[in-house]
């Protein structure tokens, strides 16, 4: 873990919610000179607080109306085949993230697909032809109430 100090953590929370922002506009928010300010932002990206920058985008404007939690349970805990898993979901694009978790699944599946068709066409030819995949329950996305907020510390 990486102490970090109120500039910081405003510096974090005003990247995370425009990352287009200048430097000179984030050095004056936190009260920086700008060569400093990027000193710190060079230092915190070393150290790995800040893994990436990107665009939050909106699925339905990209043609990915479907949107679904997926409890996978896996046929059973043999490490090759959780490699073969973990490989296989990294590859789809479809799998937005996935988490290993504790309780009732062994891992948490958020889709994106463009209908329910392929949904259905990732479930046949893609999840349910993993050997470590025993079943596959579905929870689809109704409507999204909140999403990736701004981390503080």
């Amino acid at each position: 873990m990486v102490p970090l100090d109120a500039r910081d953590l405003r510096l974090l929370k005003l990247l995370q919610e425009d990352c287009r922002r200048s430097n000179v506009e984030l050095a004056e928010a936190v009260g920086m000179s700008a060569s400093a300010l990027w000193r710190r932002v060079r230092a915190l990206e070393e150290a790995g607080v800040i893994e990436r920058y990107g665009a939050v985008v909106n699925p339905a404007q990209m043609g990915l109306g479907f949107q679904a939690i997926v409890h996978v349970h896996l046929t059973r805990h043999d490490p090759d085949r959780i490699v073969e898993f973990i490989r296989a979901v990294e590859t789809k694009p479809e799998v937005q993230e996935c988490y290993a978790t504790t309780g009732q699944a062994d891992y948490h599946l958020r889709v994106l697909c463009r209908d329910l068709e392929a949904y259905n066409r990732f479930l046949e030819d893609f999840l349910f032809r993993l050997p470590a995949v025993d079943s596959a329950q579905t929870n689809v996305v109704l409507r999204t109430i909140k999403r990736s907020r701004p981390i503080s510390g």
